[in-house]
């Protein structure tokens, strides 16, 4: 296992091309997709052909150092999602986007603020990350409440992107949140004591 980093119940690895099944299966469930197709399953052959081999191709054009993470339990090393930090495509690399897709069976157990807490400590410790940001749809509550528990500042409102304008709540848009690693060092959470991190290169 290529493990880019671990926490107190998590440990994420970088994905290889055998993995496409775990995300079709994701991908798959209609609660896990609710705010980003309106709950229709990713296509497999999309899967295979094109989201899987743009991961993978992402470890090389940042070196390994950021990307989309494949994230499991410790306890069992069932498979409970993904994490990203990534630039965006042709952004500068001290901007990384922050975001997670995780399986029903791993909601409310607190791996979202975790895992995400893991990166932002990562990238603004390890990676030269000078500004993290996250968007998600207005009604999407629970991922709202992840960012403003990591301490990310509401920037603003975002249009809903012309593929999605089906899915529930897409007449009220998005919103955008941020955080500078100036603020993330003053910001509780990010106080050595507050989830033992464990980072591989």
């Amino acid at each position: 296992m290529d493990i880019y980093l671990e926490t107190d119940r998590l440990t994420l690895r970088r994905f290889t091309a055998d993995d496409a099944d775990l995300l079709i299966e994701l991908d798959s469930d209609p609660a896990v997709m609710r705010y980003l197709s309106g709950g229709e399953a990713t296509a497999p052959e999309i899967v295979r052909e094109r989201h899987l081999p743009f991961i993978i191709a992402g470890y090389e054009k940042w070196d390994g150092r950021l990307g989309l993470f494949a994230a499991h339990e410790k306890g069992g090393g069932a498979f409970i999602g993904w994490f990203c930090l990534r630039p965006e495509r042709d952004g500068p690399r001290d901007e990384a986007e922050l975001g997670y897709r995780l399986r029903q069976a791993a909601w409310g157990k607190g791996y979202a603020t975790e895992g995400s807490r893991a990166l932002l400590h990562k990238g603004f410790t390890e990676l030269g990350v000078r500004t993290i940001w996250a968007e998600t749809m207005t009604v999407n509550r629970g991922s709202r409440k992840v960012m403003e528990k990591l301490g990310m500042t509401l920037k603003g409102n975002i249009p809903t992107p012309p593929d999605m304008q089906l899915v529930e709540g897409a007449e009220h848009g998005g919103v955008r949140y941020e955080i500078t690693g100036e603020r993330w060092a003053h910001h509780p959470i990010a106080a050595p004591s507050a989830s033992p991190i464990r980072s591989r290169r």
